[in-house]
């Protein structure tokens, strides 16, 4: 099959790759990452006003109306550039509610969501719990027409600023629970990639009324989960795609016994490695996303596969680039390291590699 991105998709990847590079060069990468809660309000506002926000929500109710593709073409560009954003955990949580939310919902939490005007983020992973996907062991307590909550979430990424959060149950529905909920409480953690702050979610007695419920259940839901796992595949190739750029552009310039160090083979054969793993991760992407698009019932092989290769590549890439550096490559001062923290942190959610893999095997050994 042959690909091509279209003008449009191509204006996005533009658009994108020139407003990112002047928004987050390093000095004000590093100012965000070393802030107090990790967050960039004028940048966020500068997003939504582009229609980032909604990039793949459905027009009637404020987005975009595009497809994963475009998404997809979108957030390698965020990874590109590693925007300290909460851009793909927005995301995630509005194509939640376009999926399997009821129309009020739509309105009322949806809409501000896609406009940019308010931000939600999922809660899904229970402290104590394995973290797989789909497994999450919160009860919600029957009261009344509505239910109760209690217990821990953890590895809730941009939980600063987020007007509401979307809280995973044993039963596979979500609750949407406003940030300022009675028995709500935030505890920043510290994690590894400082451009992606995680907290923990703490509730006590929270209080869910009927209406902040989906309808919607397991099946929606994991369909959701495979358009995350998807977009975060691009980001990691982003991620991948920078590091490599760097590698290449620092191997033609250092020179050592009056020679390029890319003219010796244990650097360019490290180089061609590290090209071949992330056009291989691009390729999976993007397929990926056009079955998300055209061809849903090949979209949870595809994106397994995608999601597989893309968290080795997002960090083996960095990885690689920081050994074509040399002394420079492992110093604070220098940015990879932030590239590879990046790529760590996206290989352990949305299901690890190891994870994925098992699923591509269920999926192709089950026929046989």
């Amino acid at each position: 099959m042959y690909f091509d991105l279209t003008d449009e998709q191509e204006a996005i990847r533009s658009t994108a790759r020139d407003f990112l590079a002047s928004r987050f060069r390093s000095e004000r990468m590093r100012e965000i990452a070393g802030s107090a809660d990790g967050t960039d309000a004028a940048g966020w506002k500068e997003m939504a006003e582009l229609g980032w926000a909604g990039l793949a929500l459905p027009e009637e109710w404020g987005g975009q109306g595009l497809g994963i593709v475009d998404l997809a073409v979108l957030f390698e560009e965020m990874g590109y550039a590693l925007a300290p954003s909460p851009l793909f955990t927005n995301t995630v949580v509005g194509l939640a509610l376009a999926r399997a939310g009821s129309d009020e919902q739509k309105e009322r939490w949806l809409r501000p969501l896609a406009e940019g005007t308010a931000r939600g983020t999922q809660a899904m992973v229970d402290a104590g719990s394995t973290g797989t996907p789909g497994a999450y062991p919160m009860q919600d307590e029957p009261d009344g027409d509505g239910v109760v909550l209690n217990g821990r979430k953890q590895l809730v990424a941009d939980a600063a600023g987020a007007a509401f959060f979307l809280v995973a149950t044993a039963d596979g529905r979500r609750h949407i629970v406003p940030a300022d909920a009675a028995g709500l409480t935030v505890t920043p953690e510290i994690s590894i990639d400082t451009t992606r702050r995680l907290s923990t979610v703490t509730f006590e007695g929270v209080r869910v009324a009927a209406e902040q419920t989906l309808p919607g259940r397991g099946a929606e839901f994991g369909a959701v989960f495979l358009r995350g796992a998807v977009a975060l595949a691009a980001e990691s190739t982003g991620v991948a795609q920078r590091a490599l750029d760097l590698a290449v552009a620092y191997a033609k310039d250092r020179e050592q016994f009056g020679r390029p160090i890319g003219a010796y083979q244990a650097v360019s054969h490290r180089c061609a490695q590290m090209l071949l793993e992330t056009e291989n991760s691009r390729s999976a992407v993007y397929g990926a996303a056009w079955a998300a698009d055209a061809d849903p019932d090949a979209l949870p092989l595809a994106a397994s596969m995608a999601k597989a290769y893309a968290s080795d590549a997002g960090w083996r890439v960095p990885d690689a680039s920081i050994q074509v550096h040399g002394g420079i490559g492992f110093t604070w001062e220098h940015d990879l390291h932030f590239f590879l923290k990046r790529g760590r942190a996206n290989a352990s959610i949305f299901g690890d590699a190891r994870w994925h893999r098992e699923q591509v095997a269920k999926r192709v050994l089950a026929p046989a």
